[in-house]
């Protein structure tokens, strides 16, 4: 148990809490076009910048733990980062400093992995691999699978298969193709390179998919999007094509305006067979290396007793995850890298205290505000001190419900700010995130004005009780909605002439807002730009709850953004 932290004794108290609102996917945008925050009729949210402290803060790459600068941010890893107070190296540079120094290889995991295949007794042994088929360093990265099929090769494994889920969310809407031809060319390379510890390798695509139709579901919201994936990677029962491409060209023909992220499932057929079911004997490697879309996946080929879904055959495979994706629950059993050790979450040291909680949002970022904010922790610190809420999400393409449920959210926080029951109230608002990866600009705008009706809402609120709000992001999406020439700044246009969308992360800062109202002037707290600490992070965000809170925020906590 943490030590409670300490009295601010400059600190004057206020008589409501302390509301820290993430706007997911919400920032700066570097373009003017396509920036639909901007472009958006945000009334409430200019208001507050016009007289409260605001600053920009950093949320993507080094800030948030990731290998470099160009890697995009994303919610996970933000809210590991506003959750803990400090920047750990995250699943993309765990996974490929594993790699680099041979140690995955090493590891228990992997060898059982192999050795599985040399000695379960199948009829022709197979290692799987299935996950999100791109380099957008989000959820996967390309590089880890082909190093790992690389290495199965060099170990004797004789049969690879490749069940693809394409991404078009954290990558080009319709970039599939980029990905597969070169990919194909890989395994063809793999396929004929000679040696004698590779004769007859046969590695292939088997199936695949859109990454939001199969397979990568998250925190239960839709089980039928598990089991198309289910079915068509285990099963092999999905329409059948003769190569990832045809399939790909086929439902894009068929489906016009189509993006990867939807495309329907297939199956890679030969002969009349799928090439690649998975059977009893065989090894999988779910090789996403973050967890919310992998844990439903992964009780599906782990847990006995398993009421989903009738999952019918259910092959006896050794099933391995790239990454430990539920630390409490150990989750999967079997993993090939472990996962930064997140400890002295604030969430924890607020527990230790007293400090009574509050988290809350939809479904579709529930997890996020709480196992993730609490540093890949499932479960609460005190279940007599912290209340968790989550609002079920609809389950429908979220450009025709734009505004989704933050009126929703915003009622149960309208109710808890005066009720005295607690002293921190943090909320999730997904929809600058959730329909940003849409690319649909009008839903994007819609889905703005939404969010800051309720931001009125809760300013009005926030101001009858004496309570501090902090509005801030965990990364931008919605800031940068068209691709664009990253030379000359220009927007990428389709042949029709319209906008090429973009429906992945930005690079983008995002706000930080400290509303205040009844500031008693422990700190700097005038209007607009230049009285908050500079240059910093959204992990800076813990200790400056903590001192608005009024303690004193742990030595090693990256410093508050309020002086």
């Amino acid at each position: 148990m943490l030590e409670s932290l300490k009295k601010d004794p400059r600190w004057k108290g206020r008589r409501g809490p302390v509301v820290l609102v993430i706007m997911d996917g919400v920032g700066y945008g570097k373009y003017k076009e396509g920036d639909a925050v901007a472009d958006s009729k945000m009334y409430t949210l200019e208001s507050l910048k016009a007289k409260s402290p605001h600053t920009r803060l950093k949320a993507h790459g080094k800030a948030v733990g990731l290998p470099s600068d160009e890697d995009m941010g994303n919610s996970e890893v933000g809210h590991n980062a506003m959750g803990c107070g400090r920047v750990f190296d995250q699943g993309a540079a765990l996974v490929s400093r594993s790699i680099e120094t041979g140690a995955m290889f090493q590891g228990t995991a992997w060898k059982e992995i192999v050795s599985n295949l040399k000695n379960g007794g199948g009829k022709d042994p197979t290692l799987h691999f299935i996950g999100l088929f791109s380099d957008g360093n989000v959820h996967s990265h390309l590089d880890h699978l082909k190093a790992m099929i690389t290495e199965a090769k060099t170990e004797g494994v004789q049969r690879v298969r490749v069940h693809v889920l394409f991404d078009g969310r954290d990558v080009g809407e319709t970039s599939a193709l980029e990905y597969l031809e070169p990919f194909e060319a890989f395994l063809k390379e793999q396929n004929s390179a000679g040696s004698s510890s590779s004769a007859g390798f046969d590695a292939r695509i088997a199936s695949g998919g859109g990454r939001m139709w199969i397979t990568m579901d998250r925190y239960g919201a839709n089980w039928p999007q598990v089991e198309r994936g289910w079915n068509t990677h285990v099963h092999g029962t999905a329409r059948a094509f003769a190569s990832a491409r045809e399939a790909v060209e086929t439902y894009r023909k068929e489906i016009p305006g189509i993006i990867d992220q939807d495309l329907k499932e297939f199956t890679v057929v030969e002969n009349g067979r799928p090439v690649g079911p998975i059977e009893d004997g065989d090894s999988v490697v779910y090789f996403n290396f973050r967890g919310d879309r992998a844990l439903e996946i992964t009780a599906a080929f782990e847990e006995d007793h398993f009421d989903k879904f009738d999952r019918g055959r259910r092959p006896s495979v050794c099933y391995a995850g790239m990454m430990e994706y539920d630390g409490d629950m150990h989750v999967p059993k079997r993993y090939l890298v472990s996962p930064p050790a997140i400890d002295r979450t604030m969430g924890e040291y607020l527990a230790a205290t007293g400090v009574r909680t509050l988290a809350i949002s939809e479904t579709q970022k529930y997890g996020h505000v709480t196992y993730f904010f609490n540093g890949n922790r499932t479960g609460k610190f005190n279940d007599k001190l912290e209340d968790y809420v989550e609002i079920t999400s609809d389950i429908l393409p979220f450009e025709q419900r734009p505004w989704m449920k933050c009126a929703e959210i915003t009622d149960r926080v309208l109710a808890a700010i005066p009720s005295g029951k607690y002293d921190f109230i943090r909320l999730n608002y997904p929809n600058g995130d959730m329909v940003g990866h849409t690319g649909i600009y009008q839903a994007v705008v819609c889905s703005m004005e939404a969010m800051d009706i309720q931001l009125g809402r809760l300013t009005a609120a926030v101001e009858a009780a004496g309570a501090i709000m902090v509005i801030t992001a965990d990364h931008g999406n919605s800031d940068d909605m068209f691709e664009h020439d990253k030379k000359t700044g220009e927007v990428s246009r389709k042949p029709d002439g319209s906008p090429r969308a973009k429906t992945s992360h930005s690079l983008n800062p995002v706000p930080c807002i400290i509303y205040d109202p009844e500031c008693k002037g422990e700190y700097p707290h005038k209007a607009g730009e230049g009285d908050l600490n500079e240059g910093l992070g959204i992990s800076s965000i813990a200790a400056t709850c903590i001192r608005l809170l009024g303690y004193i925020p742990p030595a090693d906590y990256d410093k508050a953004i309020i002086r």
